[in-house]
């Protein structure tokens, strides 16, 4: 009697959960899972967290669409906090507890580097927005950011040109690890390959978070008056804003001592004083500046989504390269899926072969067929009194991405497809 009551009461508290909105609960999970992976905290903070915004109002601008195979995506969002070893086990915990279909996020190739042996582990599949050295090329992974073909190289061959300044010295800075210092390895060969002599390379590297550039930049000053100097910057983070500033300080002007950024946008710029930076250079594949109409909407309906989301200062946020590269991969992965008809890895992966995507940067954008990289343009730019750029140079059409740079010997005998890191 005791066991039927039991029963009853059991049947009836269930019952009534139903009826109280549990079913809601079970469609509410009835989710796609994607995983957000960039630091919140730390010094890569100030590039990294408006990533995280980015992707989260362009999922939910899918959502807004009806989702993706009729379900809504669920952002799963983790801070590995500018600690390396913590992104792997952040993306441990995204692929094997919170079990998202796929990750977009990382910006360091550090960070990159440390989720690898992750994702090519189970199987899983990262988005990774940022220009990189290059050097990779792995099935669990996207590259939606430049190799050094599409920024390094032509920044550099603009510092040449007539209309860049042709620079004749070059002073290589860098933040200490591995993307600086690969792409920094690869312009030694181009330069080489130019007819520049070692005497007139210097290179410089500092710790993450360093923030005394006094005796660097008078260093840089003392190298230029050696003939016409240009400096080649990889300093990744937040000392990019205690470098500009002492740039200011010490009087160094772009007419005389170009410096040309690889991970200084518009967002690294708010925190700086930009008039005494104007004319010095970024080399990237996007800039809030181009006027088109895609451009327009994408940032209207960016800030308008901050402004209902409560952000502060929305009607003042900027947009930038990896976020315009996160914007579009996360769209690319949709398609895939909805070509695919499912969110298994191998099917997206495969599906994942030629789909474009009109981006903001006004150019169509392909996913390679063969190397996980975009066909993207090449823009260089100018700092502006506002901080915005002036694009003073462009590719008339996206350029196919070189993974494996023709400068390193032995690249030319690496293959032209995806190959599990070892």
């Amino acid at each position: 009697m005791t066991t039927r009551r039991l029963f009853l009461k059991l049947t009836t508290l269930t019952a009534c959960l139903l009826s109280a909105g549990l079913s809601s609960t079970v469609l509410a999970a009835d989710t796609i899972k994607v995983g957000v992976l960039h630091s919140l905290s730390g010094t890569m903070a100030i590039s990294e967290t408006s990533l995280k915004d980015m992707a989260l109002f362009t999922i939910d601008e899918i959502n807004a669409k009806g989702g993706v195979l009729g379900k809504k995506l669920e952002p799963v969002v983790v801070d590995p906090a500018s600690n390396w070893p913590l992104f792997a086990e952040k993306a441990r915990q995204l692929l094997t507890r919170d079990k998202v279909a796929v990750t977009f996020g990382c910006w360091t190739s550090v960070s990159r580097k440390s989720v690898l042996p992750v994702y090519e582990e189970l199987n899983g599949l990262l988005f990774y927005p940022v220009q990189y050295e290059g050097e990779e090329m792995s099935p669990n992974v996207f590259y939606t950011g430049a190799a050094p073909n599409q920024q390094a190289i032509p920044a550099v061959e603009y510092l040449m040109s007539k209309d860049g300044g042709e620079a004749k010295r070059f002073f290589l800075l860098g933040t200490d690890y591995v993307y600086p210092r690969t792409t920094n390895k690869i312009l030694r060969a181009f330069l080489k390959s130019k007819g520049v002599k070692d005497s007139d390379i210097e290179e410089v590297y500092t710790p993450f978070g360093h923030s005394d550039y006094q005796t660097i930049v008078g260093n840089i000053k003392k190298f230029s008056a050696g003939g016409k100097t240009a400096v080649i910057s990889t300093i990744n983070g937040d000392s990019n804003v205690p470098f500009y500033k002492e740039l200011g300080n010490q009087g160094l002007k772009s007419t005389t001592t170009p410096v040309v950024a690889f991970s200084v946008g518009e967002e690294e710029l708010k925190g700086i004083d930009t008039k005494p930076l104007v004319g010095h250079l970024a080399a990237w594949n996007y800039f809030m500046s181009v006027k088109n109409p895609v451009n327009t909407k994408w940032i209207t309906d960016y800030k308008a989504w901050a402004k209902k989301k409560g952000m502060a200062n929305a009607d003042k946020l900027v947009t930038n390269d990896p976020m315009e590269a996160t914007y579009v991969g996360i769209h690319m992965w949709a398609e895939a899926v909805k070509k695919a008809g499912t969110t298994d890895v191998n099917a997206v992966r495969k599906a994942m072969a030629g789909v474009s995507f009109n981006a903001p940067s006004g150019f169509t954008l392909k996913m390679d067929e063969k190397n996980h990289h975009l066909h993207k343009p090449v823009m260089i730019g100018e700092v502006r009194p506002d901080g915005q750029f002036s694009v003073v140079w462009k590719t008339k059409a996206p350029v196919r991405a070189q993974p494996w740079s023709p400068f390193i010997a032995g690249n030319d005998k690496k293959p032209d497809t995806p190959v599990k890191s070892k």
